[in-house]
């Protein structure tokens, strides 16, 4: 089975034409098959980038990467909605679910689905294949034990099976926006407050300790998570795909890590120190591989 890198959604507000660069930058320089593009989070984020999307696309294209168009993960209103059946109506590209709301115009078609999506044991993962479903990333809060089961019953459907293990780590969504109402905001008026923060707002505990990253309704790991120890071990549990989730800063320096890594051209102890280097400044986290606290950390 031949391990592939995928790079996952920016999820965060970044400036569009930073948004735009970035994707040029990886269509040149990323050692990534798949490039997954969209807007995740905010419906109202994704006209921003409109201006951009067909030249990121064509320079992706050029570049010789697979492309995956990835629906919201919550829909609660009817700009969601809009963008929902924008995404997932069309018949001219490969769609990841994020939302089950999207299967409803999949009608069955090819797809792939998203860490969104919660596939967790293995009816769920029977369920989605039989719905069209091509490849599934799994939650990033599953421990070894469940992905190798998972991984088992995958080779059985004869889908793939995808990964994270680079980026700060999805853990939960909410209907109210945390961003605007830090900044005295209402959702509706929340004038992009959290184009401020390209890689979440941090918070911190009463005793001032980094906990959390606040992310628009997501919340996410203050840690950035790193499986560069595990990678052996996911690919004997019959993981295929590893995802990098973007950074605003080294992305394209980390793919090449991990590429170096699966190529065994580096060991995990260098490409580990490699991400120190270039990657997100925060600390490592791979708890909940090891069914630990999600923010600990196992060399």
């Amino acid at each position: 089975m031949t391990s592939q890198l995928t790079l996952g959604p920016v999820l965060y507000n970044w400036q569009a034409e930073d948004w735009r660069d970035f994707y040029f930058q990886v269509a040149d320089e990323a050692p990534v098959d798949t490039v997954f593009l969209g807007e995740v989070i905010c419906s109202k984020r994704a006209a921003l980038f409109d201006p951009y999307f067909e030249e990121v696309v064509t320079r992706l294209e050029r570049g010789g990467k697979r492309l995956v168009f990835s629906t919201l993960a919550e829909v609660t209103s009817d700009i969601d909605r809009r963008l929902m059946k924008r995404v997932a109506a069309s018949d001219e590209v490969f769609i990841e679910v994020n939302d089950a709301s999207a299967l409803w115009y999949l009608d069955g078609r090819p797809h792939a689905v998203g860490p969104y999506m919660n596939v967790y044991n293995e009816d769920s993962l029977d369920f989605v294949a039989s719905n069209g479903a091509r490849s599934v990333c799994l939650p990033p809060e599953m421990p070894a034990s469940g992905i190798a089961a998972l991984g088992r019953q995958a080779s059985e459907l004869g889908i793939e099976l995808e990964v994270q293990v680079y980026g700060r780590i999805p853990l939960a969504l909410s209907a109210r926006c945390y961003h605007a109402r830090a900044h005295d905001r209402t959702k509706d008026s929340c004038q992009f407050i959290c184009d401020r923060d390209p890689d979440g707002m941090v918070l911190h505990t009463l005793e001032g300790r980094a906990f959390l990253a606040i992310n628009g309704i997501q919340t996410q790991s203050y840690t950035c998570l790193n499986l560069v120890n595990e990678l052996d071990e996911l690919a004997a549990s019959g993981i295929s795909r590893f995802r990098i989730s973007p950074q605003s800063t080294g992305t394209v320096a980390v793919a090449k890590s991990f590429d170096a890594l699966l190529s065994r051209e580096i060991t995990p102890a260098e490409a580990s120190e490699c991400l120190q280097e270039c990657g997100l400044d925060a600390p490592f986290s791979n708890g909940f591989y090891h069914q630990q606290p999600g923010f600990e950390w196992r060399p």
